[in-house]
Formats: structure tokens, sequence, C-alpha cells
């Protein structure tokens, strides 16, 4: 089956793309009150356009923080610079996935080849770890209902629901491939009860809807942080509220794509699909059935695109009500 077309093109980045702090394509100003170190990153893969117009907006814009800092990232540019319309997912990365690279980046000691993605998160790791709040923007590679991924630790979720988001909250531990930017460091350590890491997924890449909950994503963060008051951004940016009583979603299993496996579904599925029986047949990997665990399953992303070996194919979650 083929994606979906593109409805959204790519901003101009050109005035933003020198930065102010020294590294291309982070910005960053602080408020003369304390308060929270809090970044917004968005192009950690180069055809997700959503947050790109998000954190561009958010820069022209001209909002500075009230308390503590802003830090804004452009993270992969040179992956951004490569889009193309024709070929949207053929820019996602330029040599490795930007967002596998982070927590104790093993691969700084393990002679692997570095590319420019390594590079960019060694440029990257300084604001990083500097920051208190965390909100990465990104899109998917399927139609489907925005996630707002909060990691395993339950702090991460209680904030999540608390922002009143449209998006389906999902608590997972991540991909077997690597450590993605919102777990790394204190992002992942569950003692460290004040930081709070948000990565949403705003739907499909090219859905023109996708830059409508990026925007609402900024604003209701930035205002949660405390770095700005409600009205400091654009009114019309911010969407309807959403119950904080919805369900979390909890990854139990992630099936990662086998070694020399083309994986199949058995029909088109998205996420948020709920599988009322233990047992239904999902799809195939690596010639073996892809069934799910037990009653009550929710898929979350499952996608065949980019389905390399050690590739997440889809993950099967539990509904549970928030403590």
């Amino acid at each position: 089956m083929n994606p979906p077309p593109f409805e959204i093109s790519p901003p101009d980045l050109g005035p933003w793309l020198a930065g102010n702090t020294g590294t291309p394509g982070v910005w960053r100003w602080a408020a003369s009150e304390p308060g929270r170190h809090v970044m917004v990153s968005a192009l950690v893969h180069g055809n997700e356009l959503c947050g790109a117009w998000a954190v561009r907006d958010l820069l022209a814009s001209g909002i500075r923080p009230r308390r503590g800092s802003l830090t804004v990232v452009l993270a992969n540019l040179d992956a951004f610079a490569r889009f193309d319309p024709q070929r949207p997912h053929v820019s996602r990365y330029v040599h490795a996935d930007l967002n596998r690279l982070w927590g104790d980046m093993p691969w700084r000691h393990t002679g692997v080849e570095q590319g420019s993605e390594h590079r960019r998160a060694l440029e990257l790791l300084p604001h990083v770890q500097a920051s208190d709040w965390l909100l990465d923007l990104h899109s998917m590679h399927e139609p489907g209902p925005p996630l707002a991924l909060t990691g395993p630790l339950p702090h991460h979720a209680r904030r999540a629901a608390a922002l009143g988001l449209g998006a389906l909250r999902v608590a997972d531990a991540g991909h077997r491939a690597g450590v993605r930017l919102r777990d790394h460091g204190r992002y992942g350590d569950a003692e460290a009860l004040d930081a709070f890491a948000l990565l949403i997924e705003c739907g499909y890449h090219g859905a023109r809807a996708s830059v409508d909950v990026a925007r609402d994503a900024v604003v209701r963060f930035l205002e949660s942080s405390g770095a700005v008051d409600a009205g400091d951004l654009p009114p019309d940016w911010r969407q309807p509220d959403v119950d904080a009583d919805n369900p979390l979603l909890v990854v139990t299993d992630a099936v990662t794509v086998g070694p020399d496996s083309v994986p199949s579904f058995a029909q088109a599925w998205k996420s948020g699909d709920r599988i009322a029986k233990a047992g239904t047949l999902i799809g195939w990997n690596a010639a073996l059935p892809v069934t799910t665990p037990y009653d009550d399953c929710v898929l979350v992303m499952p996608t065949l695109l980019h389905a390399r070996p050690g590739a997440t194919l889809v993950r099967f979650a539990r509904r549970q009500q928030m403590a």
C-alpha cells in the first residue's frame, strides 16, 4: 500500500539555521527570574515537518521565557536539507537514526563508523543535559491518532495527562535498536522527579493536521512548565481540551523485525486499534505469525516502512486507568 500524499511542504528555516548558541540550529534565551530549563526540539528526523513548522513559528513569534530558560532545537538539519517531496520518507536520516543514539552512547567507544547523526548528537548533548523539561516533536510513518509517548516512568505519564493534549498517552520503554532522546539521562531516572520529557507523535508525516497538534503541544508544554504565561503564545494554536482521565496505554511487548525478514501485516492496522481476543493474527515476522498476547490489546505504531532487521514492527499495549 502506498503512503498517503504529503499535504504540507517544508518551511523556510533559513533565518533560523545559525542559532545563537554556537551550535547550528540551537537557540536559547534566559530570563532574569528563576525557573526550569525548558527545551523544545524538532526535526530529530528530517522528514517530520510538523515540528519544523511549530518551531519555526515559535521562533518567529519572538516569545521569550519569563522564568528559567528556553532552548529551541532544529535537530537533524543535514537530513532536512535532503527532503524531497517526491520521496519524503528517504530523508528520515543521513547515516543513522538520531533518535537511537542517546543514553550511554556506547557507539562512542565501540569503533562504529560515525556519521552525520553521531556528530550531531554530540553537538546537541550539552543542551540536552542542561534541560529540565523536554518536548520532542515527531510525526509517524502511517496515518493514525496523535500519540504522547511518556516513557516507562509514572511521573512522566502523570505530567503528560495534566497537559490535556488530544493524543493517546503511551507508556513505553523505547526501542531495542537504541535509546531515544526523550529517555536520555535524567529523563530515564526514576528518582529525578522534577524532570519531564514528552515525545509527541503528531500524526502522519504529511498530514496538515499534524502541524496543529504540534503547535498545541508547544503552547501547553510551555505554559505548564512555567516558562511563559497563558496568553504569551498565539491563542489560535491551542486546541480543545481533552479529558485527562483517558486510559494510559502501557506497552508490554514490542515486536522487532527479525534477521533476513520481510515482515507483513494481515490487514491495514493503525495506532489505537483495539483487538478483542488474544491470539488474533496481526501479521508475519521472519516467517512466523505475530499474534496479540492478551485480550483487549491495543496496537501502537504498526508500520512496515523502514522495517529493517532490529526496527520495531509493532507494539502491544494494555489500557490502564491513571492512578
